[in-house]
């Protein structure tokens, strides 16, 4: 039966070796070797308001924008009259007293009826007084 260690039957060593705990201290040892490069430097000097507010206005900007070239775009397309009376077969339909009456008239409410008549300043005791 052959050796199930496939690794163990060649020879690993390439002779690129690392030595004890060599990356255990790297980055430390990376970082003091380096010189300090000057975009490293804090900046000490303060935003001015422009810096902190040029964002803002830069999105604001983008924002009109956008909303003037859909604004442009509305006024390119041709307007359509979608008025009901340019439609011939709506006005006939809402002169026809039958279909009014089974489909726009039950649509109203009666209480939306009396709450526009008293928002209109009807006053039922009116009715009364004259019809005496």
């Amino acid at each position: 039966m052959k050796n199930q260690d496939i690794l163990s039957e060649i020879d690993r060593q390439s002779g690129m070796t690392v030595p004890e705990g060599y990356f255990s201290d790297f980055a430390a040892r990376m970082a003091q070797t380096l010189p300090e490069q000057p975009w490293e430097k804090p900046n000490v000097m303060p935003r001015t308001f422009w810096q902190k507010v040029r964002p803002y206005v830069y999105m604001a900007a983008m924002f009109l924008g956008v909303w003037c070239m859909m604004k442009t775009f509305d006024l390119m397309r041709p307007q359509s009259d979608l008025s009901i009376g340019n439609n011939p077969v709506l006005v006939s339909a809402l002169n026809n007293d039958s279909f009014f009456n089974d489909y726009c008239a039950r649509e109203i409410d009666e209480t939306d009826l009396y709450d526009d008549l008293y928002d209109q300043g009807f006053n039922p005791s009116d009715m009364l007084s004259e019809q005496e």
